[in-house]
C-alpha cells in the first residue's frame, strides 16, 4: 500500500514498517504530519486559523485517561495532553490549547472560511499501525458549553500533587470515506472550497449541522467473554470490588446504586428495600425521560448480585427480578460477574425490559467516572 496515495477508510488498517522505531509509524507518510505523540498537525498550531490538519492518535490503553469511541452513538471521548502536574495549558505540544481554540469555535454561530480538518486514528497494538477511526468535528448535537470541553482534576506522585487536564468529546460525521484528493487540497490550503470536501463535514462547518456516524451493535447476546473484563488491570479493579463486599452483600447493594446511577445519569430517587421484606428487589426507583414540566418518571427494580467474577447469574436469579416487575417496570441487574448464556438467551427471546450491568460494564464506568484505581479504590469506601 502507498501510503502517501491512499484514501482513508473507516476501520482500515495502515500499517508501516517493521524496525522496531520510530520509523515504523504511518502517519508521517499517510499524512505528512511527525510522529511525535497524540496531537499530530500540518499547519502553525495553536490557531485554528493557521492549523490545516489534526490527527488525534489513542492507544486506549491509559488507564488514567481513558479514551473511548462508542461507535453506537458516534461520539468520541478523548484526555488532553497535560498529564502532569503544571498549568493545563502548559503542554509542550500546545494540544490543550488546540482543543481550548476548537471548542471556542464550535459553540460560536458564524460559518468558516476555514477550519481545521480533524482525523481520528486508534492503536492496533501491532508495532505502531493505526486504525481510522473517522472524520470529527469538536462537540456534539445535545452537549452545551460546559459539557463537551471539561477540565477535570487529578492528582500525581506520594504528595497527590493536583493538577488539571481536558476531556473533550468529539462527533465522528457520517463520512465512510476521506478522499487523497481532499487531502492533498488540504495540505495546499483549500480546505473549504475543495470540491473534494465532504458535505456532511461542510454542513457542520457552515450551520453546525451534526451528522453522527452511528453503528448499533448487531450481537445483542453478549458472550461470557464480552461481560467480563480483559486488561490486567481492569481484572485487579474488578477483583478489589468483589472482595470488598462478597462478605457483605447488603453493601454492594447501596453500592450497586451509585454504579447504577453513573450508568444511567437520569435515575431520580432510589431507596434500598429492607432485608426482610425483599422480594426479588434489593432497591426501587424512578428513571427521568425528557426534560422539563414535559418529563416522565418510569419506576424500576434494581437486584444486585455480588458474585465471583468466574459464576454465572443464571434463570432462577433473573427470574426472582423478573417476577416482581409491575406493569410498566423495567428492571437494573448489576453483578461483579455475567449473566450466563440461557438467562440472556431468555431476555432477549422475550424482550424483558431489564439492563444488564455485568463485570465490564461496572470496571468501564468507574474508569471513566471515578479515575484510576486509586480514585475506584477511596470511591469504594463510601459503602
Amino acid at each position: 500500500m502507498n501510503l502517501s496515495k491512499t484514501d482513508l477508510i473507516v476501520d482500515q488498517v495502515y500499517g508501516g514498517s517493521r524496525e522496531g522505531n520510530a520509523s515504523d509509524d504511518p502517519l508521517p507518510k499517510l499524512l505528512g504530519v511527525d510522529s511525535g505523540a497524540g496531537f499530530r498537525h500540518l499547519g502553525k498550531r495553536p490557531e485554528i486559523e493557521t492549523l490545516k490538519l489534526l490527527a488525534l492518535k489513542s492507544n486506549f490503553n491509559d488507564s488514567d485517561w481513558p479514551d473511548h469511541l462508542d461507535t453506537e452513538s458516534g461520539l468520541f471521548t478523548y484526555f488532553g495532553d497535560n498529564k502532569s502536574v503544571r498549568e493545563i495549558h502548559d503542554t509542550p505540544r500546545k494540544g490543550n490549547l488546540i482543543l481550548r481554540n476548537l471548542f471556542d469555535a464550535r459553540h460560536t454561530s458564524t460559518s468558516f472560511d476555514h477550519f481545521p480538518v480533524i482525523l481520528l486514528f486508534g492503536g492496533t497494538g501491532q508495532y505502531r499501525d493505526v486504525r481510522f477511526l473517522g472524520l470529527a468535528v469538536p462537540g456534539a448535537q445535545n452537549l452545551g458549553p460546559d459539557e463537551d470541553l471539561v477540565a477535570i482534576w487529578r492528582a500525581k506522585g506520594s504528595d497527590n500533587q493536583r493538577f488539571q487536564n481536558y476531556k473533550s468529546i468529539f462527533t465522528v460525521l457520517n463520512v465512510p470515506l476521506v478522499s487523497r484528493k481532499w487531502i492533498d487540497d488540504i495540505k495546499d490550503g483549500r480546505t473549504v472550497n475543495s470540491p473534494h470536501a465532504p458535505k456532511i463535514w461542510l454542513d457542520w462547518v457552515n450551520s453546525r449541522k451534526f451528522t453522527p456516524l452511528y453503528a448499533p451493535h448487531s450481537l445483542e447476546i453478549r458472550s461470557k467473554e464480552q461481560q467480563l473484563p480483559e486488561k490486567t488491570e481492569d481484572l485487579k479493579i474488578l477483583e478489589s470490588i468483589y472482595r470488598k463486599f462478597k462478605e457483605n452483600p447488603v453493601r454492594f447493594e447501596y453500592c450497586a446504586v451509585a454504579i447504577a446511577r453513573l450508568m444511567m445519569p437520569a435515575i431520580g430517587s432510589c431507596e434500598i428495600t429492607r432485608p426482610w421484606r425483599d422480594g426479588g428487589r434489593d432497591a426501587i426507583g424512578s428513571y427521568k425521560i425528557g426534560v422539563g414540566p414535559s418529563a416522565i418518571e418510569v419506576d424500576f427494580a434494581l437486584e444486585a448480585k455480588c458474585y465471583k467474577p468466574g459464576s454465572g447469574v443464571g434463570v432462577k436469579e433473573l427470574s426472582r427480578l423478573l417476577s416482581r416487575l409491575r406493569h410498566r417496570q423495567f428492571g437494573v441487574m448489576v453483578t461483579t460477574s455475567y449473566l450466563a448464556p440461557q438467562a440472556y438467551t431468555e431476555l432477549k427471546d422475550d424482550n424483558h425490559p431489564v439492563v444488564i450491568i455485568s463485570a465490564a460494564d461496572i470496571v468501564k464506568i468507574l474508569k471513566e467516572k471515578v479515575g484510576s484505581h486509586l480514585a475506584i479504590t477511596k470511591w469504594l469506601s463510601n459503602f
